[in-house]
């Protein structure tokens, strides 16, 4: 895996780690909830930032979003015990299926 696709997957993570830890920070009125929040929205960025040099806009974002939005549709049903529909599965079907379009017939991103 090119180095690009790493600091994405790392810009994933830390934005999936931080939106997970907002519920839990409750309007910042929970201190450790909203260290985690501040310092993973940064990493992810930070990471998002290295990962631009190098691949284009779109494709990292459509990339960085997408995959976020199961994730965290994911952390939502097993952490916060938030249901998911069949149409919210088909939905996020359909989103790993586009980044795995973008992935390998794109040539957009190399």
């Amino acid at each position: 895996m090119p180095v690009t696709y790493v600091f994405l997957l790392c810009a994933i993570v830390a934005e999936v780690i931080a939106t997970s830890a907002l519920k839990a920070a409750n309007g910042f009125t929970n201190l450790i909830p909203s260290v985690i929040v501040a310092v993973g929205y940064a990493a992810a960025f930070y990471f998002l930032s290295l990962t631009l040099r190098t691949l284009p806009v779109g494709i990292a974002y459509a990339i960085w979003s997408g995959l976020g939005i199961v994730l965290i549709s994911l952390v939502g049903w097993v952490v916060y015990k938030q249901a998911l529909d069949l149409p919210a599965v088909i939905g996020m079907a359909l989103i790993i299926a586009g980044v795995v379009v973008i992935n390998t017939f794109s040539r957009a991103g190399h």
